[in-house]
């Protein structure tokens, strides 16, 4: 093998090295996205099943609360505001110090 082809196989290794945690943050970013649609479409869903109850007279706020993932629960708040139920709830975070809160509402329909 010539020195040339040695110097091209090492500068494949460096690229490949440059390039890992590139990728790493991008896959990291990719599946952070994925939970905060995971979350949002979890708050909606509460926000729903609270105005559901609010319907029939139950207490939205348990409602909600049930409504929502086991894993989302610690620090959920669902309040009526202006005739909607309000539902916030954190984002479960993968990347460290990355916590943001997301609301949905929901309307509460009075027949």
């Amino acid at each position: 093998m010539s020195r040339a082809n040695r110097g091209e196989r090492a500068q494949a290794s460096v690229e490949v090295v440059a390039l890992a945690p590139a990728l790493a943050l991008v896959l990291l970013c990719a599946w952070q996205a994925a939970v905060a649609g995971w979350a949002l479409t979890a708050a909606e869903s509460a926000a729903r099943a609270g105005a559901r109850a609010a319907l029939v007279g139950r207490s939205p706020g348990d409602a909600a609360y049930a409504a929502l993932p086991v894993s989302m629960r610690a620090g959920a708040t669902a309040s009526e505001s202006g005739g909607r139920i309000v539902v916030t709830i954190r984002v479960p975070s993968v990347v460290p110090g990355f916590a943001p809160e997301i609301s949905s509402s929901a309307p509460v329909v009075r027949q």
